[in-house]
């Protein structure tokens, strides 16, 4: 089976992470950044919307068992190849939208916070930043990314205390835009870009980089932690 399942319905791109509980490591970052190679380069009207492909996962965030294992040699270089892979969804060309089908935890709720909208699954999963008890800090450029989608009071909350919550209460606190039955997940996502996949793609690329300028260079940069 495929790590990532990419297709075109319309003019959106539907991209399916298909890892189980796609967490990050380097086939999967690889994989991921491959299936968006392919949608940058195509022609024409698009958007794109990610999606879980188990009912359960939308991103678990990092491999840990990985980074500690066969993977801990490139780790540094890794960590910064994330960085710099939830940049370039970030500053991505076209329109963006997560279909949230199930939990999102640490760097997958980055995942889900690096597009520009965000619909989650109202019965079941929760979007967690867990970092506070698992002893690993931010980087500097996952912070700025965080704090950009999130109002102070919910930035604060959630990072100091790693609370769990699910589609209900992340809807009420707006870390997303909207929570619906697991159903109706991946199509209300898509409706939220369709209306715009024929925007320019180097003008949508350029207020993006406006809006989001200093998140976008720490991670760019893959800035790992501050002098």
């Amino acid at each position: 089976m495929n790590i990532v399942d990419l297709k075109k319905e319309g003019d959106v791109f539907v991209l399916t992470m298909r890892s189980g509980e796609n967490r990050f490591n380097r086939i999967f970052i690889d994989a991921m950044n491959e299936a968006l190679d392919v949608v940058e380069k195509s022609d024409g009207a698009a958007a794109l919307v990610t999606v879980g492909g188990e009912d359960k996962f939308y991103s678990n965030g990092l491999d840990l068992a990985w980074l500690s294992g066969d993977g801990q040699p490139e780790a540094p270089e890794f960590i910064k190849a994330v960085l710099r892979f939830l940049g370039r969804l970030m500053a991505f060309p076209m329109p963006t939208a997560a279909a949230m089908n199930g939990h999102a935890f640490a760097a997958g709720a980055m995942l889900a916070l690096a597009h520009d909208f965000r619909v989650m699954r109202s019965d079941r999963g929760f979007f967690c930043l867990p970092e506070v008890d698992i002893n690993i800090p931010f980087a500097p450029g996952m912070t700025a990314l965080i704090k950009s989608r999130m109002t102070p009071t919910v930035f604060r909350t959630l990072l100091l205390t790693g609370a769990r919550i699910g589609g209900a209460e992340a809807k009420e606190w707006g870390v997303v835009d909207e929570a619906v039955p697991a159903e109706q997940v991946l199509p209300r996502a898509v409706a939220y870009v369709a209306p715009l996949t024929g925007k320019n793609r180097h003008t949508y690329r350029a207020i993006k980089r406006g809006m989001y300028a200093e998140a976008l260079a720490l991670l760019e940069n893959a800035v790992v932690e501050l002098p």
